[in-house]
């Protein structure tokens, strides 16, 4: 067996869906370089400091040659909560539930992941990889995640910006190995299988795509609600809708993920009923241990007790504008 495949058959055996690998060459960043000349990283400042290592992922560890890419799923079959059904003609629909993304419902994918790569980094070493080289990413640091994933043969990159698997949609997590190894690349997906499709596009309650594969992070609801620090203007916090944390709309609508993904086989990725569904009015007035105490270990913790608890009042604010339009609170 080629070292290349030792290494895919290491990235299953450590729990990983999906595994390429790739070069280090530069990428085409002109969506980037417009991304931030227009001024859509909204106050994500570090994607400025970012950008020159994000076009040539060889300065990231100067000395490494290949990169494993992986792909480890995390889509759940458990139904996201939605608008509740139950109506009549003389009484108006409850307000919708509040809602987390997907990816945010179980335990801390930063751990999950991170653990895994750790494991298959100890494989790419006993292959003779020196451990000064041999440096893991998940969703952190200058990695060109999406580009590097393509290039590894893992899928394309959607109109909605996500990097989309046939067998897998895009409910994914990216993981990324640097390593001296001179590994056989694989061959990117260089085809498009959007084609005309442009559900994600219309289906974004806040437009925040200003074209396909360039969004505006200032008008997008995960940036709203996570990266974005401080209160919310009026404008904003309408944007948010029933959102606490993160948004799935683009997601949801996309035919690869609801014809094909597949649910998780990791168990630490279960929804938590709290957090699949939970509830507004008790995180309004979460305090910050018991934020710590509960969720911790989730994904939450990116926004701190602050920041769900200003997400989780503007919810509830804006629960009578989206659920019964006669009511005003």
């Amino acid at each position: 067996m080629q070292a290349s495949d030792r290494v895919r058959a290491a990235a299953r055996e450590c729990g990983f869906d999906a595994a390429g690998i790739c070069d280090l060459h530069p990428v085409e960043r002109a969506t980037l370089r417009q991304w931030l000349a227009r001024g859509y990283a909204g106050n994500m400042t570090y994607m400025h400091r970012q950008a020159a290592r994000r076009r040539d992922p060889q300065r990231i560890v100067p000395q490494a040659k290949r990169a494993v890419v992986v792909l480890k799923n995390y889509f759940s079959e458990a139904p996201a909560p939605g608008v509740s059904t139950a109506s009549t003609a003389s009484a108006p629909s409850p307000p919708p539930q509040p809602r987390i993304a997907r990816y945010a419902w179980g335990e801390d994918y930063h751990r999950i992941v991170g653990d895994q790569l750790q494991r298959l980094a100890a494989r790419l070493v006993e292959l003779g990889s020196h451990p000064d080289c041999t440096r893991c990413y998940v969703d952190a640091g200058p990695v060109p995640e999406r580009e590097l994933a393509q290039r590894a043969g893992l899928g394309w990159i959607g109109k909605n910006t996500m990097l989309i698997r046939p067998d897998l949609g895009s409910f994914t997590f990216i993981g990324t190995v640097f390593t001296d190894l001179a590994l056989e690349v694989d061959a990117p997906l260089d085809v498009d299988h959007c084609g005309s499709c442009r559900l994600c596009l219309d289906a974004c309650p806040t437009a925040a795509f200003a074209e396909p594969r360039l969004l505006d992070a200032r008008r997008c609801i995960s940036y709203l609600t996570i990266e974005h620090r401080g209160e919310l203007t009026d404008e904003q916090g309408r944007m948010i809708g029933q959102w606490l944390f993160g948004c799935d709309v683009c997601q949801d609508v996309c035919p690869w993920n609801v014809k094909f993904a597949p649910p998780t086989s990791e168990p630490r990725f279960a929804p938590r009923p709290e957090i699949a569904a939970p509830d507004a009015e008790r995180l309004a007035d979460i305090g910050d241990d018991e934020f710590t105490a509960r969720f911790a270990d989730t994904a939450l913790d990116r926004t701190r007790a602050t920041g769900l608890r200003r997400n989780a009042r503007q919810v509830i604010r804006n629960a009578p504008i989206v659920g019964d339009p006669e009511r005003t609170g």
